[in-house]
């Protein structure tokens, strides 16, 4: 993992929630706001929480006097997320995933969407979320499958080797979607001490915008990617993005545009 891949800050945090967040992490952030609603819950972690699209469902699924903590590395982030309010009191506090500063069985549950890919150490990680959660409490995170069942993502890493062809960048197939085999999370959540196998559901959802400008927009400037390309060549961000709208809207259409998402739930009780 690059040094820039977990770097947040700025303009890539405001289009981060702006285009980013509809366009691929809305379905998921419900779909984990279904999952955590019918537990019995009083105390909820969120770690990674990036500007709060998880936060945001899980604020409206819990009974109302639910205590909540949301978690980033990126104050940016949190500021962001704190920005756009919930339905219901949350806690906001910037924090490192590798060493949660919180109390042994702690919570009911941990939640993770679209953040462990980021941990340089996904078993060290993964076991402080147990040390946090108390007896029979669950951890709930997920993770982007494969680049290639990630339709836009996939385009877009394609079109930029035409801008750099000696050095293309690989952010988004080596970090956001570099942690999809599933024999390697079983290993790394054995490693973290949970005494139970997961259960990994592979999801599948549709990302959707009214122009491919969109998606190349989200991707290019509203990621890390963003640090790869100016790392290259600072005056040609808008052009790699023009690039990558090009390429999505010659495979998906010059108008609205409709792409494949994929990821896997992993749910492990403690």
């Amino acid at each position: 993992m690059a040094d820039t891949d977990t770097v947040f800050s700025g303009s890539v945090a405001m289009l981060y929630e702006s285009h980013l967040v509809p366009l691929i992490f809305e379905p998921y952030a419900a779909d984990v706001g279904e999952r955590v609603k019918s537990r019995a819950v009083t105390r909820l972690l969120e770690v990674a929480a990036g500007t709060g699209v998880a936060t945001r469902s899980l604020a409206a699924a819990l009974n109302p006097g639910t205590s909540i903590v949301a978690t980033d590395l990126n104050q940016a982030m949190l500021d962001k997320a704190a920005s756009i309010g919930t339905a219901q009191p949350v806690e906001w506090q910037q924090a490192n995933a590798m060493a949660l500063p919180f109390q042994e069985a702690d919570f009911d549950v941990v939640v993770c969407q679209f953040g462990a890919m980021f941990f340089p150490d996904k078993a060290a990680a993964f076991a402080e979320a147990r040390r946090v959660l108390r007896p029979g409490g669950t951890f709930i995170f997920s993770v982007w499958d494969r680049i290639a069942e990630n339709e836009f993502a996939d385009c877009i890493t394609t079109a930029l080797e035409q801008v750099f062809p000696e050095d293309p960048p690989r952010f988004l197939d080596r970090t956001p979607h570099g942690y999809y085999n599933l024999h390697a999370i079983e290993q790394d959540i054995a490693a973290a001490g949970f005494p139970q196998a997961p259960q990994i559901v592979t999801v599948e959802a549709r990302s959707r915008a009214h122009s491919a400008h969109i998606p190349a927009v989200a991707y290019c400037q509203g990621t890390p990617l963003r640090n790869e390309i100016e790392a290259r060549d600072p005056t040609r961000l808008l052009d790699a993005t023009n690039v990558a709208a090009n390429a999505i809207a010659q495979a998906f259409g010059a108008g609205a545009v409709e792409g494949k998402i994929q990821a896997h739930i992993v749910i492990v009780d403690v």
